[in-house]
């Protein structure tokens, strides 16, 4: 999914696992999210994947969307990258560092050439170190709350294992998982009292010290909790993961198996609980021995073929096969043999070792979905698209049927909304015991084909009776985007389509052949101001969740509950609407409090038994934050609507207490509204201060409509969280900070949106710059841009296109050429060969020779995601380099597309505080904007005459780059 930049995925905020998403299942490329849980902040996006319903809680994640902190692994693991991952501060990490070589210094420029990792000035680090708040999850009867215990920022050496990359995925061969995986490092239960207070903290306990904890599930009933423990090696090597169950009575932890030897398999499942004494695990098969050697000499060329002459373009992935050692390497690790285990360890062995890529019993328990990839494997794909074989197994293992078995699939076009051909999106249905549901394409994947209906949404028992023929569901148009269950007499269906935007949801009635379909709601999915809302669901006696029917005294209406965001121009003001089904009236009963607070509906708490929920016993589980004053959870209650508080978090960071915070509006040169959030330090005074030095960080999106674009977005009450690598921590430096201006980029009607990309980059930024510099908060000379990869992206045209708004620019895991990404990119679904001047304008790397003022690259050397490859930036760097622009690149040796060791971390912050504190702050065109003045600054050395280079080692011998001293002429500022 497109992540909003600016919306930082926090550390110090809280998160909320095991609970339901507010949202029902919607197309994921129309839907904006704060922060993908499995990429850093900002990512570029490739391609939509694919929509799937929400069936079992044990795969479920279940925040409000706003919340910033939510990760999915298992039910309750931790954050990969940039997330805390376990107990400590982050001294702990320096420490090790230090213990393994690594240099730290904290001077400035006398460093700036050395090899060693910085550290930026106390005032942000202290920030950074703040000790993680706790994760929370609610027990299925919703009378306990865990505390998954975190740590900071995890040290650089773990980053530096060992991981084999494979199948577009990356995997520790030491623990056979995903590499560079987070864990927690303690479990407190917390019993929720009846006056909705928690009770004391009981500790979990039992387990070696120094555990790294995982995937934390709760049994059905809510009496155990199971979760995987690794533990660090004397040679600092990570241990096998080892499933643990505890008694949430007591709190006693012990191993699940008897023998050491069987060990979890976790690059794709790991467990699942079939009833609440029984689950189903992913092992390594015993015996398995060692890995494959690589041969020392091939057995023959690689060779790709198309002398078929098929038409397959894909994508810029990256971490794919490349051999057939692989493939070999990618079986080793990848495949599991399950074991059926009850809860006094008696195991046993069910089906045939095999990639099984899920496990997802029915909602009985009787059957089970086992989903599985197979050869022939592909070199120009990821595991994804890999040959899927679906397969019907009763609940102790017994094959019942094959479902479906699906073909490699290289061939699915760029065109957003295109999809896999054959049977997708399988699952069981909420609301049955043991029947199945799932789509089919009719246009044969290809969005570009217009056929209709585009989908059919079929549905069937999971062992239909001789001759039985699936049942068609509902028919779409558009394509399809997930049912949220209720009953025989209810469900939702949702379709959408990316270029119009626009997106339906029907009422069916799944049980009832005469009910003819209808539409409730047909609209823009850009059109935030008239988004009803998503309805909640409540927890059936099964696990599942499906959506609740609330019943309103003597009422026989069918009523639900619509949670909607409230966005509004004046900002958001969440809601929660009893909406009558068939009258489609509704009744607000619910509403955050716009003056001061911001306030959303996280999950119903009133779900632990069937039927409809009584609108005067609901139970919500509430947040509630300030501009200055960090998320609260409450719980209120019906019908006196009485919140009663719950958490008592203290202030992440108290010396940014007072910051002050602004939601802002202008207008662009072509009257498209504009917003952006306006930070201002500690008590600042303009009077005293003046004009500030100003951070512009920011993303640009994509739009089909100047209405749409100018709506508002978030609200101004929000508390301000800080990442690790937040713009918002230069507060702290006495910067002014303009947090995720909207910059959009509009392509009405047939018009595409990249077509224009420039010039509406640069009109955006115009507005956003004119607009601080009118309110006196920002000094002209003085204002930066910067962003984070397709954020890099912008900060590169800007600086290459609109050299008169910004003294210098921080780029960050960026791609600067897009031929280099030929099919397709972010948003863009035309190929290079098919849209050629759009491709070769909107890379900064053709325009490299126009960018004059100073621009850090930084990069992680190990970048797994789509298009972003550290390539970008070396090339961009050699460009630039040789137009004699000033210019430096850091290469993060170990790290991804986002950041995560705190030497890294650290570094990247020490890098862009020097390069704002010299050519922002100290900028020599705050003298004058005239054009001698700025050549006398740069006689007397205002403007350093060379440009260092850091090597993907961190240091070494810095290669100098030469430059035109005329090349960095200042430009007046005579049009603002």
């Amino acid at each position: 999914m497109m992540v909003q930049p600016h919306k930082v995925c926090q550390l110090h905020r809280l998160s909320v696992l095991s609970l339901l998403p507010l949202s029902p299942p919607r197309p994921p490329s129309l839907r904006l999210c704060r922060f993908s849980p499995l990429r850093a902040p900002g990512h570029l996006r490739t391609q939509p994947p694919a929509a799937s319903a929400p069936s079992r809680s044990r795969t479920i994640v279940m925040a409000s969307s706003r919340l910033r902190s939510l990760f999915p692994v298992g039910s309750a693991a931790a954050p990969e990258n940039g997330g805390s991952s376990g107990g400590g501060n982050g001294s702990a990490s320096s420490a090790a560092a230090r213990g393994s070589g690594l240099g730290y210094y904290e001077d400035d420029e006398g460093s700036a050439l050395g090899g060693a990792y910085r550290l930026p000035p106390p005032e942000i680090r202290d920030i950074v170190d703040a000790p993680p708040l706790p994760a929370l999850s609610f027990s299925p009867q919703r009378d306990k709350i865990l505390f998954l215990k975190r740590r900071a920022l995890p040290p650089l050496a773990e980053l530096a294992r060992p991981e084999e990359k494979l199948a577009g995925i990356r995997i520790d061969g030491k623990c056979n998982t995903r590499s560079r995986m987070s864990f927690y490092t303690g479990i407190g239960i917390h019993q929720l009292l009846p006056d909705g207070k928690l009770g004391p903290e009981k500790e979990v306990y039992g387990f070696p010290d120094g555990a790294k904890i995982n995937f934390v599930t709760w049994s059905n009933d809510g009496k155990h909790l199971s979760f995987s423990i690794r533990f660090d090696e004397e040679d600092n090597s990570s241990s096998k993961l080892q499933l643990w169950v505890a008694d949430v009575e007591t709190g006693k932890a012990r191993p699940l198996f008897e023998s050491p030897e069987i060990c979890l398999n976790a690059v794709f499942d790991n467990f699942v609980w079939i009833d609440n004494s029984t689950l189903i695990v992913c092992t390594i098969p015993l015996g398995r021995g060692e890995p494959p050697r690589k041969p020392l000499v091939p057995g023959g060329p690689k060779i790709q073929s198309n002398e078929q002459k098929n038409v397959i373009q894909v994508r810029t992935f990256q971490d794919l096969l490349k051999d057939e050692y692989d493939e070999d390497l990618f079986d080793y690790y990848a495949t599991s043999q399950l074991l059926l285990v009850t809860l006094d360890g008696k195991a046993k062995e069910i089906g045939p070792p095999a990639v099984y890529t899920s496990i997802d019993p029915s909602p009985d328990g009787n059957y089970l979905l086992i989903t599985s990839i197979h050869r022939p494997y592909s070199f120009i794909v990821p595991c994804g698209r890999f040959p899927k074989k679906v397969d019907v197994w009763t609940a102790d293992g017994q094959f019942v049927r094959e479902f479906c078995d699906l073909p490699l699939a290289e061939d699915i076009p760029i065109a957003f909304n295109s999809v896999r051909k054959g049977m997708r999106s399988i699952q069981w249905r909420a609301d049955k015991p043991s029947t199945l549901y799932w789509v089919e394409t009719q246009d044969g994947g290809d969005a570009k084909v217009e056929v209709s209906p585009r989908d059919i949404i079929y549905t069937q028992p999971a062992e239909p009776l001789e001759g039985d023929q699936p049942e068609i569901l509902h028919k779409v148009d558009l394509r399809y985007g997930g049912v949220s269950w209720c009953d025989d007499s209810l469900a939702l269906v949702y379709e959408s389509w990316y270029k119009t935007r626009r997106t339906r949801t029907w009422v069916i009635s799944p049980g009832s052949k005469d009910t003819k379909p209808r539409i409730l709601f047909d609209r823009s999915s850009e059109d935030v101001y008239s988004d009803p809302g998503s309805p909640m669901l409540r927890r059936t006696l099964a696990g599942t969740y499906v959506i609740a029917k609330v019943k309103k005294g003597d009422d026989e209406g069918i009523y639900v509950l619509l949670n909607g965001s409230g966005a509004t121009p004046e900002g958001n003001i969440p809601f929660l609407d009893l909406f009558e089904i068939n009258t489609g009236s509704k009744e607000r009963i619910w509403q955050s409090d716009k003056e001061k607070y911001f306030e959303t509906v996280v999950a119903l708490m009133s779900d632990q038994n069937d039927g409809d929920v009584s609108l005067d016993q609901l139970k919500i589980l509430t947040s509630k934050e300030s501009k200055t004053e960090n998320t609260q959870y409450y719980i209120m209650s019906w019908p006196d609507k009485k919140a009663c508080q719950i958490t008592n978090f203290p202030h992440p960071y108290p010396q940014l207490a007072s910051l002050q915070k602004e939601m802002i509006r202008y207008q662009r040169k072509d009257g498209v509204q504009l917003t952006a959030t306006l930070y201002l330090p500690p008590n600042y005074d303009p009077l005293k201060e003046g004009p500030l030095p100003c951070l512009v960080w920011s993303y640009p999106g994509e739009f089909k409509s100047k209405d749409a674009a100018g709506q508002v977005r978030g609200s101004p009450n929000e508390f301000a969280g800080i990442g690790p690598t937040s713009a918002l921590l230069w507060l702290a430096r006495r910067f002014a900070i303009l947090s995720g201006p909207t910059i959009p980029i509009i392509g009405e009607g047939d018009e595409e949106a990249n077509d224009r990309y420039v010039e509406q980059l640069v009109a955006s930024a115009e507005a956003a710059v004119e607009e601080v510099i009118r309110r006196g908060v920002a000094h002209p000379n003085k204002i930066a841009i910067g962003g984070h990869s397709y954020g890099a992206f912008m900060t590169a045209n800007l600086l290459a296109h609109a050299p008169h708004l910004f003294c210098c620019g921080v780029a960050r895991s960026g791609a600067y050429n897009r031929t280099l990404t030929p099919f397709g990119f972010q948003n863009e679904d035309r190929t290079l060969w098919e849209a050629t001047s759009t491709y070769v304008e909107m890379s900064p790397f053709m325009s490299a020779h126009k960018i004059k003022k100073p621009i850090l690259l930084i990069h992680g050397e190990e970048d797994n995601n789509s298009g972003t490859l550290t390539m970008q930036s070396d090339r961009f760097f050699n460009a630039l380099k040789g137009h004699g622009a000033l210019c430096r690149l850091v290469v993060l040796p170990f790290e991804s597309h986002g950041y995560a060791a705190r030497e890294s971390i650290m570094h990247v912050l020490w890098e862009s505080d020097r390069w704002l504190q010299k050519y922002c702050v100290s900028n020599a065109s705050d003298v004058t904007a005239d054009l001698n003045s700025c050549k006398d600054d740069e006689s007397k050395g205002a403007v350093s005459s060379e440009a260092k280079v850091v090597g993907a080692s961190g240091g070494g011998n810095p290669e100098l780059a030469d430059f035109d001293q005329d090349q960095l002429k200042c430009i007046p500022r005579s049009s603002l």
